[in-house]
């Protein structure tokens, strides 16, 4: 009796972590399926439609431009850098915590 109930709760307890999981890989896509509507779009739109970025950063060895934008809701932190290219083009986003 004792291991029926042990085994019970082990099964409960896998599948609402799988079930979590699912959620979050949905809000991604979710995510990713948004912010690839501004590939293309000028570093204009993106500003009236963001904002002001927390944070522009250059890399090494290249012309673009990586505008970063930071939040934080419920102590996560969500970071959305898009790249810009020298035409004032968006060329790349990442995203990382926005769900």
């Amino acid at each position: 009796m004792k291991f029926f109930f042990i085994f019970t709760f082990l099964i409960i307890s896998l599948s609402s972590c799988q079930t979590v999981t699912q959620k979050i890989d949905e809000k991604v896509s979710k995510e990713e399926a948004q912010l690839s509507q501004w590939l293309n779009r000028s570093e204009e739109d993106l500003k009236i439609e963001f904002g002001k970025p927390n944070q522009i950063k250059f890399k090494n060895n290249s012309r673009n431009r990586f505008y970063v934008y930071t939040k934080e809701k419920l102590k996560i932190k969500c970071e959305r850098i898009f790249e810009i290219n020298p035409v004032n083009k968006v060329v790349g986003f990442t995203s990382k915590n926005c769900f």
